[in-house]
């Protein structure tokens, strides 16, 4: 397919850095046997696909500003335009050798995402988005569910880490999802939990405590695949406020009813 000249600069990046990614996940299992173990390893691996996805994507916007999970926020000349970027999502999947994680990269102009990649270089899945152009996954056209009884339905979930986010409040959200639809899963990486929903495979996600890196891509991924991506408690932007309930219309809502309660 023919994609636009963004898009082909932010598929170049996350293949070149899923090569990097990918070589380093073939030496996790070596490093698992080791004293030491292997998250010194994984951060290291961390910081590399982003500085390829950084050189880049600089070299091929060099205005652009730049947000990373590793590096922060690089200003650039051009403040409209700023790449939104996680280098390793789904760190603890890579960890652990589980093939669950992705490349993620959101362009925003003037607040706005306009196009996202997301990308499995464990599975080589490539999802791209480009705002009103549609989302594809391996240059298949996505849609998502259609789906529209909540007990058919298989919806994702975030779990909060030891030390982070209110567990209290997830396990009454949790449970009263659990009551109202046939399957919940947690898979360990908000991007492709997105892209998942965007693809028709999960029916609905909701997660707090989020970064912007984590769910820029997915959210572009999801609208333009006819889904519907905001808050969990407000009208305000999940990219700010850190917390992201997305499906069809009738999922969405219904999501968003119960955890609203």
């Amino acid at each position: 397919m023919l994609y636009s000249a963004t898009i082909n600069v932010m598929v170049k990046a996350a293949r070149r850095a899923g090569r990097s990614l990918k070589r380093d996940l073939g030496e996790i299992e070596h490093l698992q046997v080791s004293l030491k173990g292997p998250a010194n390893f994984v951060s290291l691996a961390d910081k590399r696909a982003e500085e390829i996805l950084y050189q880049d994507l600089a070299k091929a916007r060099p205005g652009y500003g730049f947000i990373g999970e590793e590096g922060g926020t690089r200003e650039g000349t051009d403040k409209s335009h700023t790449w939104i970027v996680d280098p390793l999502d789904g760190t603890t999947n890579f960890l652990h050798g589980i093939p669950q994680f992705a490349i993620s990269i959101g362009l925003v102009r003037e607040g706005t995402v306009i196009a996202g990649v997301i990308y499995n270089p464990a599975n080589d899945e490539l999802y791209i988005a480009e705002r009103g152009k549609g989302a594809f996954l391996n240059d298949q056209r996505l849609r998502v569910a259609g789906r529209r009884q909540l007990n058919e339905c298989v919806v994702a979930c975030g779990l909060p880490h030891i030390g982070r986010g209110d567990h209290e409040e997830f396990r009454r959200e949790m449970t009263a999802i659990q009551d109202r639809v046939a399957g919940l899963r947690r898979f360990g990486a908000a991007s492709l939990d997105l892209a998942f929903v965007a693809a028709g495979r999960l029916d609905g996600y909701w997660e707090r405590d989020l970064q912007s890196w984590d769910i820029a891509a997915g959210m572009i991924m999801v609208r333009e695949a006819g889904g519907t991506v905001s808050d969990i408690a407000t009208p305000g932007d999940p990219l700010v406020t850190g917390h992201v309930v997305c499906g069809n219309e009738f999922v969405h809502g219904e999501l968003v009813k119960v955890l609203r309660k």
